[in-house]
């Protein structure tokens, strides 16, 4: 009897039914996202997909093809030419996104600060971001192969007396600088949206407890902004190692392609250069380093975020 009273109970308890058992979903969620969907496949992983199809081959990017396997990476990988733009991509991507996060950073918290025409000075900080990079590329290099080295003869400064464009071994601040001119105003508008997060009565209780300026920024608004830092580093790292405009605006590769990235390789090898295959399968292997520095980078952070 007491089986039967406990299976009476189990029958008509009700049972767990999950939420998104009897959700309705609007149909038209489906029209406004299937094609778009499509629309991605077609024009982005399609190609992608044909691309790294053509890295096996010895296209020259029109007429016939045959596949030759794998000769085009172990050309790759054995080429100093291709080294050296990975090693100086890499080299000038760090610089860039030091000096854009840094610099922005800094900036924001000046732009956050109880100053006046403080919405004047921001639209003066962001309007290099809205210029064409090929444009104002071609002013800086005007500036620095003209005034610029005037400017470090008359001061008697040996290495900025002759254009910095010229010399191999200094080539690389110019880019680096233009970079980050212009970078620095998209860093600078996420950090000043996480900044606008933090509540006011968090300084203000720290100022009683007498805690200094250095000390506010350190232990309370970086570690309370990190999940903006986080983005903008991912950000301004992948920007930075997708490096070209500057580098084709400035050096155009040089001086003997000592300022050659990856993308103005690829770009001048596979596109002008009879090297389609080739550069198509370096840009296969670009992509995936990028993806290996995004997932390393945004693991990193999250675990400095958790601590």
């Amino acid at each position: 009897n007491i089986s039967a009273k406990a299976d009476k109970a189990a029958a008509k308890k009700p049972k767990k039914v999950s939420k998104y058992s009897k959700r309705k979903v609007d149909p038209a969620f489906y029209w406004m996202t299937i094609p778009a969907m499509i629309l991605v496949c077609i024009f982005l992983y399609l190609p992608f997909l044909q691309g790294a199809m053509y890295s096996f081959t010895n296209s020259q990017g029109y007429g016939d093809y045959k596949f030759i396997g794998f000769k085009n990476y172990i050309a790759m990988l054995q080429d100093a030419r291709v080294g050296h733009a990975y090693l100086f991509t890499i080299f000038i991507a760090i610089q860039i996104t030091l000096g854009t996060n840094i610099l922005g950073m800094f900036l924001a918290v000046l732009l956050n600060s109880k100053i006046a025409f403080k919405n004047g000075f921001r639209a003066i900080f962001f309007i290099p971001y809205t210029l064409s990079v090929l444009v104002i590329g071609y002013v800086f290099k005007y500036i620095f192969m003209n005034p610029l080295p005037e400017l470090g003869k008359a001061l008697g400064i040996k290495w900025l007396s002759t254009s910095l464009l010229t010399n191999e071994q200094l080539s690389w601040i110019p880019i680096v600088f233009l970079a980050v001119w212009q970078g620095i105003a998209y860093s600078v508008l996420i950090y000043l949206a996480g900044l606008q997060t933090i509540d006011d009565e968090i300084y203000e209780a720290a100022a009683i407890d007498g805690v200094n300026a250095w000390q506010k920024f350190w232990k309370i608004t970086f570690p309370l902004i990190g999940p903006f830092f986080t983005i903008n580093l991912v950000l301004s790292m992948k920007n930075a190692l997708g490096t070209f405009d500057q580098v084709v605006a400035l050096t155009e590769g040089g001086p003997n392609s000592s300022t050659e990235t990856v993308t103005y390789l690829i770009w001048k090898g596979g596109l002008t250069g009879g090297e389609y295959a080739y550069q198509t399968a370096n840009a296969v292997l670009f992509f995936i380093v990028l993806a290996i520095i995004a997932f390393v980078q945004l693991r990193i952070s999250r675990s400095q975020e958790q601590i």
